[in-house]
C-alpha cells in the first residue's frame, strides 16, 4: 500500500540569484529536456507574478549563537525532549558518528568537515578537514571516515585517534561527474561492506546519460563500480532496513510542474538495477509533461510513500536504539528541509515513517516540528543520526546547529 502524507509537505535547493521581474519570453529559449538546457534552479520557472517571487532561500550570513537558536520553539511528542547539542557550525549538513562517539558534520556550501567530541569533560568542536569542495557526504566504517565532495571521494583513516592532528585526505576515487546541479553527495557503507554513492540528474528534468540519475556502489578502494538503482533524480538520504537489508532512499522530484505536484518520494530497492522513473515519471503516477510522452509509469518502480510536494526529504536513518518507545523501533526518521518553490512554506520538520512487517509503509507521522513561523524559516533540518545511547541528532544548515532528541528524564547537555 502506498502511503501519502495527509497534507502537502515540504525542497532542497542550490544557491541561486534572487527573483527578478519577469521579462518578455524568448521563442528561442531552451526548454527542459532539450540539449544544453540550463541547470540553474530557476530554469523553467513560469512567468507569472506568484512564481517570479519564488527563489532559493539563503541562510543567515553566520551561524546563530547558542542563545539565539530556536530550540524553545521546536515541538516533539509527549515524553521527548529536544536540546542543543552543538552550535556555531555553519552549513551543518550530513551527520555520522564514529566508533568512539565522535560526531562528524559535513558541509554543502562551505569547505569543511567538523568533528564534535568530548575533551577534558567538555564538548569540543573543530574542523578536521578544510579547503574541500561541497563535502556534503560522509560515511564511517571501521575507523575510517569517507568524505564525498562534488566529484571525488577521499578517506581519513584512524581519524578518531588523531582529531588534534588529522591526516590529509587520501583519494578513493575521482571518477564522478562534476555537474553542480544535484551534484552534492550523500554516501554510506552498506551491509555488504561496499560504498554507496548517488549521482543525480544534472538538471531539473532532462534525459540523462548512463552516468547520471543512479545510485552506484563500489568497493571501499573505489574499484568494481556497479549501478544499484536507476531513475533517481536526487537522493540525499538512504539507509538499510536492519531486518531485511533492503535499501530505502528518499528522492526529490522535479521543480516547476506545479506548487502541489509532484510529491517527493520514499523508495525501496528490492532488486539490483530497478528503475524508479526519473525523468519520465514522478511519484509513480504522473508522466513528465515534456519527457513522459510515449512512456508509461507502469514501466517503473513506484514509491512506497509520498513525502509531500517539493518536500526535499533529505537524510534518513532506521532507528535501532532502545531509548525511544517500542513503536519507534525499526521505524525511519526523515529530515525534511522545507519548501522553497511553494508560495506557502510547508515542512521544516522531522517525520517518522513506521513500517509494516513486510517492509511497506504503515504511517508517516510528525516528530519534530516548529521550524517555520509566519511562513518563514527559523531553521531547516537536513540529516538525522541515531546515537549509541538511543538519542537522535538533527542537523540544521540554516541555523548552523545540531540538536539532540531524548526520551524520558531530560538530560543536561555539556557545552
Amino acid at each position: 500500500m502506498l502511503v501519502a502524507l495527509a497534507a502537502p509537505a515540504i525542497a532542497q535547493e542550490p544557491a541561486a540569484p534572487a527573483a527578478v521581474a519577469p521579462g518578455p519570453p524568448s521563442a528561442m529559449a531552451p526548454r527542459p529536456g532539450m540539449p544544453g538546457a540550463p541547470s540553474r534552479p530557476l530554469f523553467g520557472r513560469p512567468d507569472t507574478e506568484a512564481a517570479m517571487r519564488l527563489a532559493p532561500i539563503l541562510p543567515p550570513p553566520e551561524p546563530l549563537a547558542a542563545d539565539k537558536l530556536p530550540v524553545a520553539q521546536l515541538k516533539v511528542p509527549r515524553g521527548f525532549h529536544i536540546e542543543i547539542f552543538a552550535s556555531g557550525i555553519a552549513d551543518a549538513r550530513s551527520l555520522r558518528v564514529g566508533d568512539k562517539g565522535t560526531v562528524f558534520v559535513g558541509n554543502r556550501v562551505h569547505d569543511k568537515v567538523w568533528a564534535i567530541f568530548d575533551k577534558d569533560g567538555r564538548r569540543t568542536q573543530k574542523p578536521i578537514a578544510t579547503g574541500l569542495y561541497r563535502p556534503n557526504g560522509l560515511a564511517f566504517h571501521e575507523g575510517t571516515l569517507y568524505v564525498a565532495e562534488l566529484a571525488k571521494i577521499s578517506r581519513l583513516e584512524r581519524i578518531e585517534d588523531s582529531l588534534d592532528d588529522p591526516p590529509a585526505p587520501a583519494l578513493v576515487t575521482d571518477d564522478l561527474p562534476k555537474d553542480e546541479a544535484n551534484g552534492w553527495k550523500f554516501i554510506a557503507v552498506g551491509p555488504d561492506n561496499k560504498l554507496y554513492v548517488p549521482v543525480g540528474l544534472p538538471c531539473n528534468s532532462c534525459v540523462p546519460d548512463d552516468a547520471h540519475g543512479v545510485i552506484r556502489r563500489m568497493n571501499l578502494d573505489g574499484s568494481a563500480v556497479e549501478v544499484v538503482a536507476r531513475g533517481v533524480r536526487n537522493t540525499v538520504g538512504f539507509d538499510w532496513n536492519p531486518a531485511t537489508r533492503e535499501l530505502y532512499f528518499t528522492d526529490n522530484g522535479r521543480d516547476w510542474l506545479s506548487e502541489d505536484l509532484p510529491h517527493d518520494e520514499l523508495n525501496r530497492v528490492t532488486k539490483t538495477g530497478q528503475n524508479f522513473g526519473a525523468p519520465y515519471c514522478w511519484q509513480g503516477t504522473i508522466p513528465d509533461q515534456e519527457l513522459g510522452w510515449g512512456r508509461s509509469c507502469a514501466e517503473f518502480v513506484g514509491p512506497i510513500a509520498l513525502m509531500g510536494p517539493h518536500a526535499a526529504p533529505l537524510g534518513m536513518r532506521f532507528y535501532t536504539g532502545t531509548m525511544f518507545p517500542p513503536d519507534y523501533r525499526g521505524a525511519i526518521f526523515v529530515a525534511r528541509h522545507g519548501s522553497w518553490n511553494r508560495t506557502e512554506k510547508l515542512g521544516g520538520d522531522v517525520v517518522v515513517v513506521k513500517l509494516n512487517r513486510d517492509g511497506s509503509v504503515k504511517a508517516v507521522e510528525p516528530f519534530v516540528t516548529g521550524f517555520i513561523v509566519d511562513n518563514a524559516y527559523i531553521g531547516r533540518p537536513v540529516d538525522v543520526q541515531p546515537m549509541k545511547d538511543g538519542s537522535l541528532l538533527i542537523s540544521d544548515d540554516y541555523a548552523g546547529a545540531v540538536y539532540r532528541v531524548t526520551y524520558g528524564v531530560p538530560r543536561n547537555v555539556v557545552r
